[in-house]
């Protein structure tokens, strides 16, 4: 029987968004929680439409986030959750970031619980990896929007190009999870591998 690893002290909020590649978003919250990382995710409405919550809660051994109005694990808190969550995590992790989502970060809406934590927390600790169809992210308002979101600090893996869910080849693929943990885990300070 194996030995778990060892808790490396560091938090990590993935919050995962409503697109086809949520499914990847399993591959990265299971490494991080083998290298020792405490991982909480919160997700949005859309995204328990491609993955269920069980599936994060078996892979990170806790509850999932799904609502702005309850609080974190059925505690009491002085803090709503979208302020703790933000507050308590060394890195958050947007992926899948759909458009939708980097619409709402670029312009400060919080009408769910990841869009108000993500508004609450320091851009700065933020790692978006956008996923959409190339028809998306190449439109001038999702282009905008891109930019404007770096510009307030948060960073941005990939998008890459490659097979997409509408059948076609082109850019707007979320990155591969190998290369988001290799930067969530550089960025933590620990090493890749």
């Amino acid at each position: 029987m194996s030995q778990p690893s060892v808790t490396t002290q560091r938090q990590v909020l993935v919050c995962v968004c409503g697109g086809i590649a949520a499914y990847k978003v399993c591959h990265v919250v299971s490494r991080l929680v083998q290298r020792g990382v405490d991982v909480n995710v919160a997700m949005t409405a859309n995204a328990r439409q491609f993955v269920g919550a069980a599936t994060f809660e078996a892979l990170s051994g806790r509850p999932v986030h799904t609502d702005l109005w309850h609080n974190l694990a059925g505690e009491q808190h002085q803090d709503p959750p979208h302020i703790r969550l933000a507050r308590d995590a060394d890195l958050i992790v947007v992926a899948p970031a759909t458009a939708n989502m980097i619409a709402k970060m670029a312009h400060g809406l919080a009408d769910d619980l990841v869009s108000s934590l993500l508004l609450a927390a320091n851009p700065a600790k933020v790692f978006a990896a956008p996923a959409m169809n190339e028809g998306m992210l190449q439109h001038p308002a999702t282009q905008r929007n891109l930019a404007a979101v770096a510009t307030l600090g948060v960073t941005l893996i990939g998008p890459d190009e490659g097979w997409q869910a509408c059948r076609t080849t082109g850019k707007g693929r979320m990155t591969e999870p190998e290369e988001i943990l290799i930067t969530i885990l550089q960025r933590l300070g620990l090493k890749p591998g």
